[in-house]
């Protein structure tokens, strides 16, 4: 290879090698501002004297001179010279510029205006002379290296544009162009051999060769199919085989004729010896070649993968600025940069991780004095974290700001149009929180550079979804916000649960399923009007899968097959026709016309016997589960007249809402014979809701007078009350109560479900 060749290769290698680079640099410029900071000034000061050093070596002088102006800077940041804001700002400027010069390699060689610049920015808050920028006139470029280096720069204390006086003749030889290595020192082992351990290949590669080890793992089983029907095959010669002698042996035969039996005996008894040979050897072949196939599959789904390092590294610069330009102080935690994701997820994990973080500095955290106020440290905190979950990925985005408030939530949402104000009283607080995932919806009433268009949370939504994931949030008001994130680590190659519908066979994901089960009708109730099973001693949905995708009518067995999956807090059976397997399966996206843009579906997978099983996505089927479960108005179309009974007026005032919000008309009592002396005198009611502990005539006593009244007795009662163990809700039943509500799981939409039911 030439010396052009090689220096061009060794450029390349170079701008790789220096993005990495800068990016470990940055993180440790932002070390800076922390009380513990030695550590990482020495990590930042070795990387730029070697990057400083490299640069020099090819012939980019402009990179090597704000190397050596920030590694000045630092210097005099460790000599308390300058104070760790103005450092990091300027050095983080250092590390834009290197980056702008490696996109431009004629500036990298001659300078740029806006390097020379900065440099002379570097060298003035360090206190050091301007280093000159041009090599030596003797020395132009392209001409063969002569044995002389420049000694100590020249200060230049004129303005920048001004050449520098050449330097005096040197003393050692530079090294020749063709030196294999890059650095102005002895490279370090460990960084040598982790770069000798990797190579760079085209992603679009790697993604046909993890199409093809799947399409080999199906091509494998379908051979074990095969195997199975040739030894079938076999069985029945032999069979044949042995039947034709048996035969032979009832009739008449000559000696001749023996001689030959008994040597087509043996002719059988050889072949039959062959072929079960042949089987078993094909066999052991075969499941030598799965278990290599597995392999290949495995290896080339780790190799896709990447550090998340690569998403999270450029985030806590970027909270530094965003914070900075808001007059806020915050610290971003990063935890787990190891864990790895696919690499064609890496733009949109980081796109919708980008609206989070801003979202969390915006939205969130608060400005110092109003932290101050409210009892928490000035600095802010950003969480970001991530583990791995089975096949599945968990990043959570945390911050300890304001929180998120459901009800304000809900009036930005009616004001904006985004729900009607009875859609608005029906839902329930995790249903309010889900609202920011709406697009076009912000609470921001006015639009920044940073947010309130309403175009955020949507993306982040929509992003994580389109990869086979999901998205949840959580708040406590005045705490903290927590955006949580679950995403496939791989899209090639996935574990899923095989299930059976008529003919048809269907996916889901093994890290959605929590179990299998089979649930008889004794395993099922009615919670307010909705088919439910209990599970692990919680109730939860019930529900036939066939009908949800629009295939058949339902359960057609006594205790059906049931695959209980969940998402987040919530858990749901779905009724199938059958088992068929769990296993790893290479997933296609969907193609053409057929299944593209139907619901409920993530992607396809082929199956060894030809069919393809339709992988579905449980997030959907979730959601679809919640809005069946509810009445799609809670709103009842008839007013009623409702008495309400409770002895603490805190508890009166909220209940009251509640009901006003269904749209009904409330009257209060204030224990049971209170409400004893209205029944008689202020005429009928439609709906009797009291508590159960009140003075004079408690909850029990009030429901069994009241239906043992000819008046009343047909009157509906509900009994709202904090206690929850099953003894009291018996009583209260035994006692007559229509419906019995849990006053810590009361909400407008179990309310308005309960009095349906009733009215």
């Amino acid at each position: 290879m030439d010396t052009e060749a090689l220096k061009k290769s060794l450029l390349t290698k170079f701008v790789e090698v220096t993005q990495d680079r800068l990016q470990a640099i940055q993180l440790g410029v932002l070390e800076l501002e922390k009380p513990d900071a030695a550590r990482a000034a020495e990590n930042v000061a070795r990387e730029l004297h070697t990057m400083k050093g490299e640069a020099r070596m090819l012939g980019l002088p402009a990179i090597g001179q704000v190397a050596h102006a920030s590694e000045d800077l630092l210097k005099a940041w460790g000599e308390k010279k300058v104070d760790a804001r103005t450092a990091t700002d300027l050095l983080l400027h250092a590390c834009d510029a290197v980056s702008d010069l490696l996109d431009d390699q004629a500036g990298a060689r001659d300078g740029t205006p806006a390097a020379t610049e900065l440099v002379l920015k570097l060298t003035q808050a360090a206190g050091t002379p301007v280093p000159p920028l041009k090599p030596p006139p003797s020395a132009p470029r392209g001409a063969k290296p002569k044995p002389s280096t420049p000694t100590a720069p020249v200060p230049v204390v004129a303005a920048p544009p001004v050449p520098p006086a050449p330097a005096p003749a040197p003393s050692a030889p530079p090294p020749p162009p063709s030196a294999p290595s890059l650095a102005a020192e002895a490279p370090h082992p460990p960084e040598k051999a982790a770069a000798d351990r990797s190579i760079r290949v085209n992603v679009e590669l790697l993604d046909s060769v993890g199409l093809l080890a799947g399409d080999l793992l199906v091509e494998s089983a379908r051979s074990e199919l095969r195997g199975e029907e040739l030894q079938t095959l076999f069985e029945r010669f032999a069979r044949l085989g042995e039947n034709l002698l048996r035969a032979t042996d009832h009739g008449h035969l000559d000696a001749e004729q023996r001689r030959r039996l008994a040597l087509l005996e043996s002719d059988l008894s050889l072949l039959r010896d062959d072929a079960f040979r042949f089987v078993r050897h094909h066999s052991d072949g075969l499941n030598t070649l799965n278990s290599s196939l597995t392999q290949l599959a495995d290896h080339v789904a780790e190799a896709r993968l990447v550090p998340l390092s690569t998403v999270f590294d450029a985030f806590p610069r970027a909270v530094r600025e965003l914070a900075n330009s808001q007059g806020k102080r915050i610290e971003l935690h990063v935890e787990n940069t190891s864990a790895g994701v696919d690499r064609s997820m890496v733009a949109d994990v980081r796109d919708a991780l980008i609206h989070l973080i801003r979202n969390a500095v915006d939205h969130g955290i608060e400005a110092p004095e109003q932290r101050e106020t409210l009892g928490k440290p000035e600095t802010g905190r950003v969480a970001l974290t991530a583990r791995a979950d089975g096949d599945m990925l968990a990043v959570v985005v945390e911050d300890d700001g304001r929180g998120i408030d459901p009800g304000k939530l809900r009036e930005s949402a009616v004001r904006k149009g985004v729900i009607t104000q009875a859609q608005s009283v029906a839902m329930t607080e995790r249903e309010a929180l889900e609202l920011i995932f709406k697009a076009g919806f912000s609470t921001k009433e006015q639009v920044s550079e940073v947010s309130g268009r309403g175009v955020g949370m949507d993306v982040v939504k929509r992003k994580v979804e389109a990869l086979g994931g999901s998205v949840s949030v959580s708040s406590r008001i005045g705490r903290s916000t927590s955006v949580s994130l679950r995403l496939p680590q791989s899209l090639a190659l996935m574990r899923v649960l095989l299930v059976r519908m008529g003919d048809d066979v269907y996916g889901m994901p093994a890290a959605d399923v929590e179990a299998v089960a089979r649930f008889s009708a004794a395993d099922r109730l009615e919670v307010f009007g909705t088919l439910a099973v209990l599970h692990r001693g919680k109730p939860i949905a019930f529900t036939a899968l066939g009908p949800l995708l629009g295939l058949n009518g339902g359960p057609r067995f006594e205790r059906p097959p049931c695959v209980v999956v969940r998402f987040g807090e919530e858990r749901a059976a779905l009724v199938v026709d059958g088992f068929v397997d769990e296993r790893e399966v290479a997933v296609k996206p969907i193609g053409g016309d057929f299944l593209k843009g139907a619901p409920f579906v993530a992607g396809s997978a082929a199956l060894e016997d030809g069919r393809i099983a339709v992988l579905l996505h449980v997030p959907d089927i979730m959601a679809e589960i919640r809005k069946l479960s509810r009445p799609v108005d809670t709103q009842s179309t008839h007013r009623l007249k409702v008495l309400l009974v409770d002895d603490s007026p805190i508890a009166r005032a909220t209940e009251s809402a509640l009901v006003r919000a269904l749209g009904h008309e409330v009257e209060e009592a204030q224990d049971g014979e209170d409400a004893w002396e209205r029944m008689q005198r202020s005429g009928p009611y439609d709906l009797v809701l009291t508590d159960v502990q009140m003075p004079r005539l408690d909850g029990f006593a009030l429901t069994r007078r009241l239906k043992a009244h000819p008046t009343f007795e047909r009157l509906p009662v509900i009994i709202l009350s904090s206690l929850a163990s099953p003894e009291d809700k018996r009583r209260g039943l035994d006692a007559g109560a229509d419906a019995y509500l849990v006053k810590g799981e009361l909400g407008v939409e179990s309310l308005a479900l309960a009095i349906d039911r009733l009215i």
